[in-house]
């Protein structure tokens, strides 16, 4: 299936997805699919694809943070001098004790960040806070469905 397609099919998915829900709104919908759009572009800019090749089960993992850039309101942006810069997965998995433990993947490693281009840093936090964004509309999804079985 070609990107295009993927992308057209992941926001099917998403519209059958809000149709379905009380609380649906076509502002929301149409914020939601840009978001995807510019998510799936920047995955491929990135060059993503290449740690995790399905860009419909990058949402599978529990969170997403930067290192070597500051995402905190007080440090938004800023490089942290002599740093690497990586974009990380997180997961959660158990061990055999039953314990869960957070399992911590680079999705994107890019270099030193005295190093890098401003347009890149741009392009890197976009993609992590975009991805931010659908798993917070993700997680709206699942109050919205609780709070329907409730009627």
């Amino acid at each position: 299936m070609s990107t295009p397609d993927k992308l057209s099919s992941l926001i099917n998915q998403v519209e059958q997805k809000l149709d379905s829900h009380s609380y649906h709104n076509s502002a929301g919908l149409d914020l939601r699919k840009e978001n995807l759009k510019s998510l799936e572009f920047l995955y491929h800019k990135l060059e993503i694809s290449k740690k995790h090749d399905n860009f419909k089960t990058v949402f599978e993992y529990k969170a997403m943070n930067l290192s070597g850039i500051g995402l905190k309101k007080e440090d938004f942006a800023e490089i942290r001098k002599g740093k690497y810069i990586q974009i990380i997965s997180i997961s959660y998995q158990f061990n055999e004790k039953g314990k869960r433990i957070a399992k911590n993947s680079s999705l994107g490693y890019f270099g030193k960040a005295d190093n890098l281009e401003p347009e890149l840093k741009r392009d890197i936090i976009e993609f992590v806070l975009r991805w931010r964004y659908e798993k917070a509309f993700q997680h709206t999804e699942h109050y919205e469905l609780l709070l329907k079985k409730l009627d």
